[in-house]
């Protein structure tokens, strides 16, 4: 896909969400269950089961997947599809790329080892790796899009609102 067939595609949509703001607001939903042995949660996808599970410096076996490489995971996929679609957008010839995060935790705070220690990622770094001609002010621009417009990235950077509530089945 070039730039011209990315426009062409995104334009519709584009004067449809201007026209009608609402429109682009969508819900994206994740679903889970805890049926099952072992402390483990089922969690769907939307193409398969993902079993998620205890990671190993908290007595998981390693053999589920741990929710922390997930969201690692996740921004990763996002990343990288927001590089390709700018680049595209762009013109910036990709030939081929790499999109790498990594996240330090403390599980003293995970295991309430030590009450002082926060829970969850301490830092969070994303990296790409990128072979193109395109000279470094067009990387510039590349990364500086990609920043704005990945929406994982966003998500984790600016912490939006959470709300969590528990109601008995």
């Amino acid at each position: 896909m070039d730039a011209a067939e990315l426009r062409q595609m995104q334009a519709p949509i584009k004067e449809r969400y201007k026209t009608d703001p609402t429109a682009a607001m969508i819900t994206l939903k994740a679903k889970g269950s805890t049926d099952g042995e072992g402390i483990a949660c089922k969690v769907e996808t939307g193409r398969a089961i993902a079993m998620a599970g205890l990671h190993p410096a908290t007595g998981g076996s390693g053999l589920e997947l741990c929710s922390g490489d997930m969201l690692l995971e996740a921004l990763v996929a996002c990343a990288g599809v927001t590089l390709k679609s700018v680049a595209t957008a762009i013109e910036v010839p990709l030939k081929t790329g790499n999109v790498y995060a990594e996240g330090d935790l403390d599980f003293r705070g995970t295991l309430g080892v030590d009450k002082e220690t926060p829970v969850g990622f301490a830092e969070i770094r994303l990296r790409f790796e990128v072979d193109t001609p395109a000279p470094q002010d067009k990387l510039d621009l590349l990364l500086k899009l990609t920043e704005r417009y990945c929406v994982v990235y966003q998500t984790i950077k600016n912490g939006p609102k959470v709300s969590v509530s528990m109601q008995r089945m």
